[in-house]
């Protein structure tokens, strides 16, 4: 049985999404009430999936989503907030949120945004674990298990978007990474928000591989991206 941590602030929708989630999706869900007790609960056992009320009292949604990612890169997380802000939305793909819902919703949509995620997290796990974890990109070293980049002595930590896109770049090195497919793989949607958060990412990226002038992230344009090492 999968398990999800619920945090909503309103105690009756979080009853109520908590009562059909285990019913109808055959979920173990824990609810907690704000940021909080939400952390705390998942510092005590594993999840498979978050879904985190934005605007919560004691520690906001996207807070804890921050606090979540530092200390597993991977659980899927969705976001649920009665904002519908484009700068809210790019925020929430920022921290490392895999999907956005706007309340009010259904929950049967919500229901279906879960199982979609989990078998999309499904799938890559079963695909990475085929390919390679460690790339050498000229004088750099990138592990991508630990997210870090090694150069010289000196390592730097990568986000977990940053990981899976630098990955993507390693995996087509000196061959076009289109922009369709790193937004769908790592994203899994390539609207505009996230076409703006990869944007942000690339270019961090290219901050980190500064130092070796045989390394290179250039723009094809009107393709995507290439890896380049000479």
């Amino acid at each position: 049985m999968k398990k999800i941590l619920l945090v909503e602030d309103d105690p009756n929708l979080g009853l109520l999404l908590q009562d059909y989630l285990q019913i109808k999706g055959n979920f173990e869900v824990v609810l907690c009430t704000d940021g909080e007790e939400g952390l705390k609960a998942f510092g005590k056992q594993p999840f498979d999936i978050c879904i985190l009320d934005v605007m919560m009292p004691k520690k906001d949604g996207f807070t804890l989503g921050k606090d979540i990612r530092k200390s597993d890169p991977n659980v899927p997380i969705i976001f649920a907030t009665a904002k519908s802000m484009m700068e809210d939305k790019a925020s929430a793909y920022d921290l490392g949120g895999d999907d956005y819902i706007t309340k009010p919703f259904r929950i049967e949509e919500l229901l279906l945004r879960i199982n979609a995620l989990l078998k999309r997290v499904s799938t890559v796990q079963t695909v990475q674990e085929e390919e390679p974890k460690q790339f050498e990109i000229g004088d750099y070293t990138f592990d991508y298990t630990t997210q870090l980049i090694h150069f010289k002595g000196a390592q730097q930590k990568l986000s977990t978007k940053e990981a899976e896109l630098l990955r993507l770049l390693c995996l087509k090195k000196n061959s076009v990474l289109t922009r369709e497919e790193a937004l769908i793989h790592i994203w899994h949607d390539d609207n505009y928000f996230n076409g703006r958060s990869m944007d942000v990412f690339l270019s961090k990226l290219r901050k980190y591989l500064r130092e070796d002038p045989k390394v290179e992230i250039i723009n094809v344009h009107g393709k995507g991206y290439k890896l380049v090492v000479n």
